[in-house]
């Protein structure tokens, strides 16, 4: 077992200085750093054996797609879905919802039909849907949350109808770190033989995940989000379902065959993977996982459980502040704001000591207007983040506070 110094010295950006100061990390929720594991395989394959995938019959095509479908099937692994036939890489999690969106509602929306999804959500999984009501003439509707930002499950079950056609919800809130129950919310959907679409952006690195065990027919994550590279993503996705979806890209390496008269598409998950796809990014993410097993699931869970605890205390300790989303079971993301100040001069502050924070509505301005608030200040930590450096925010909150006294 690494010590947390260990760790730590695997990421090289957190020995990063800021206006002189050592580099306090805990804008997480936006996006994780990078192992070393991570940057030497990007590395290695732009140096090694970059070639295009699935098209040439070189060495360097066949090595990058043999690369790129290891991958596939760690990703497969890493949440346990039945066949790596499921797994469609993507640019992320706003680009497999929209993917789906378009894909799911060409197929299976019409007019006056319903689709759900939560107070809670991220905007990526709110505008594709709206979009698509638009296009389709179709409804949507939205659970409500209680004021410490939980899902109201008797209200959700009120709104499940033989109208809805599918129920789209977070895994966990970007904007609070709240942690909502996926499990009852697929079970009643289910119940009546509606599909479910869960946006794990914030709960594949936290969380964890079984889709099979949870019976999710859709799940949706980013690469950046778990220590691994920008633009990758993943749409993972039963093979009964994916298997009915129309392709929603047109290109290259997704087709069978194709005249003028038309054109068959390729088998999965390849029929939704058009044109050249960002396999450096694959192939770092699959490093990713297999840095996040090396470390260990339940260490890293115990570790932010920890941190979690432990930021809870100090912030709820300090005059002023007010933290959203007190709920026994969150993620170790807090939200707060400091009575009176700003939350820009909050962030722009404790910028200026070293600690990076996120400050705004967190692309979830519903949450925010259910709060009766225009934004957080928002303080994201992982298992690499330490208890010294919460001590830091602590006394970089006091100093805010002491400033605008």
């Amino acid at each position: 077992m690494k010590t947390i110094s260990e760790i730590r010295a695997d990421f090289p950006i957190l020995a990063t200085k800021v206006y002189g100061k050592p580099l306090i990390y805990f804008d997480n929720g936006a996006t994780s750093q990078k192992p070393e594991a991570v940057i030497n395989k990007l590395n290695e394959v732009y140096r090694n054996y970059n070639g295009n995938i699935h098209r040439g019959v070189h060495a360097l095509s066949d090595k990058s797609s043999e690369e790129y479908e290891i991958a596939r099937e760690k990703v497969r692994s890493f949440i346990n879905a039945e066949k790596k036939e499921e797994i469609v890489f993507t640019s992320g999690t706003t680009g497999s919802i929209n993917a789906l969106a378009f894909s799911f509602g060409e197929r299976f929306i019409n007019k006056d039909d319903e689709i759900i999804v939560s107070t809670l959500e991220h905007h990526a999984n709110i505008v594709p849907w709206q979009m698509l009501c638009e296009r389709k003439g179709s409804k949507l509707k939205v659970i409500p949350v209680n004021d410490n930002g939980e899902i109201i499950l008797e209200e959700y079950y009120k709104l499940i109808n033989q109208k809805t056609r599918i129920v789209a919800v977070t895994q966990v809130s970007n904007a609070l770190g709240v942690i909502v129950p996926v499990k009852e919310i697929t079970e009643a959907a289910h119940s009546m033989n509606i599909p479910v679409l869960i946006d794990g952006a914030q709960g594949i690195q936290h969380a964890g995940t079984d889709v099979r065990e949870s019976d999710f027919d859709f799940y949706v994550f980013s690469g950046h989000k778990i220590y691994g590279p920008a633009g990758i993503g993943v749409l993972y996705g039963k093979e009964k379902w994916l298997s009915e979806l129309p392709p929603y890209q047109g290109g290259g390496d997704m087709v069978d065959k194709v005249t003028f008269e038309k054109t068959t598409y390729g088998a999965l998950p390849l029929k939704f993977e058009a044109g050249t796809m960002n396999y450096p990014s694959a192939i770092g993410l699959a490093a990713a996982f297999d840095y996040v097993l090396s470390i260990g699931r339940e260490y890293i869970s115990s570790q932010e459980k920890d941190l979690l605890t432990y930021a809870t205390e100090i912030l709820s300790g300090i005059r002023r502040v007010k933290i959203f989303g007190k709920s026994d079971k969150k993620i170790s993301t807090i939200s707060f704001l400091i009575d009176g100040i700003h939350m820009y001069d909050t962030g722009m502050v404790l910028d200026k000591l070293g600690i990076a924070v996120r400050t705004g509505t967190h692309c979830a301005q519903p949450v925010m207007d259910r709060m009766g608030i225009d934004g957080t200040v928002r303080v994201s930590m992982c298992f690499y983040n330490t208890r010294e450096e919460i001590d830091a925010l602590g006394t970089g909150i006091e100093k805010v506070i002491q400033m605008f006294s």
